[in-house]
């Protein structure tokens, strides 16, 4: 059997790794290029004339026409952080190379921190791949599918009404050779025609081609301009239903990584950081040694979240 090329990448080792992050110097000049890749700008006024202070613990830029001072981790997602930026930048590389993801309990023995901050700083970057998955949608033909994640409680109302369930769109665009581009994981309050029409009008390009089951609220996609061709199941199994092979696929290889990764989680709130996470490995899947320096530019453009906020529950939860 021939390999699969996206399986069997190389990636980023952690000897490759250590070479060129293993000290706060080279991570301070990583960071730097990331966020500043033209040079400084004085986030202030624009301006890029400046000079640099000396005596802090992190390297601090004033700009010279408004004497505004910002250091290197001011207004992103590090900011305020008392960890030093080889963890922050060993932290990158452990999630964005973990091809199911990384657990909190994980991610605090491979980096020798406590839980809690092992938590926050594993939220903070995925927070990170959240705000960058919004940024793009799908587009050209694409497969549609309702998912929950959770399961039934004992007791409790079964089926999709169960209140330990938390609804998501799942949908894959398709290249014109039928092989999957981009995914698209999105919280929902419910599948209802209102939900999913904000759904498509937010992520879905019009004239798009949306292949789904014969749920009645799929048929919304038509009020973002897309073309709806929908497949009544009838009680068929996956393998017999070639027309939602790649969005199976990815809903398996995402239970598969949730398990794998998770034996638990507050899925009712953190559902969409989870999911985004996800979606964020898979779409950069083509090019895995390039993954940390990409989600470096994505930490750095991502707004400070404190604790507090990271904890609160998603609103389309």
């Amino acid at each position: 059997m021939a390999q699969n090329r996206i399986q069997f990448q190389p990636g980023m080792s952690l000897p490759a790794f250590i070479a060129q992050y293993g000290t706060e110097a080279q991570c301070e000049a990583a960071l730097e290029r990331a966020r500043w890749p033209d040079g400084f700008r004085c986030p202030r006024c624009g301006c890029q004339a400046y000079c640099v202070l000396h005596g802090s613990p992190r390297k601090m830029f004033q700009c010279n026409a408004c004497r505004h001072q910002a250091s290197l981790i001011a207004g992103t997602v590090m900011q305020g952080t008392k960890l030093p930026l080889t963890t922050w930048f060993l932290a990158i590389h452990l999630l964005s190379q973990a091809k199911t993801g990384l657990s909190a309990l994980a991610l605090k023995r491979q980096l020798g921190v406590s839980y809690r901050t092992a938590w926050a700083l594993q939220h903070k970057l995925m927070q990170a791949m959240t705000e960058r998955e919004a940024r793009y949608g799908l587009s050209g033909t694409v497969q549609l599918d309702d998912a929950y994640l959770g399961g039934e409680r004992t007791g409790s109302k079964a089926g999709r009404g169960s209140e330990n369930k938390v609804p998501f769109v799942a949908a894959v665009s398709l290249s014109d050779a039928g092989h999957p581009l981009r995914v698209k994981l999105t919280p929902v309050t419910a599948f209802s025609f209102h939900a999913v029409t904000e759904w498509a009008r937010a992520y879905l390009a019009p004239g798009s081609t949306v292949h789904s089951d014969g749920l009645a609220c799929f048929r919304a996609v038509t009020r973002a301009d897309c073309r709806h061709q929908p497949t009544v199941v009838a009680g068929r199994k996956p393998q017999d239903l070639p027309e939602f092979q790649w969005i199976n696929t990815v809903l398996g290889n995402l239970k598969t990584s949730l398990s794998g990764s998770y034996h638990a989680f507050a899925f009712a709130k953190y559902a969409a950081r989870y999911l985004a996470a996800f979606a964020y490995r898979f779409n950069r899947r083509f090019d895995l040694a390039t993954l940390p320096a990409r989600l470096l530019v994505a930490a750095v453009h991502c707004r400070p979240v404190p604790e507090r906020v990271l904890r609160l529950a998603d609103s389309r939860c």
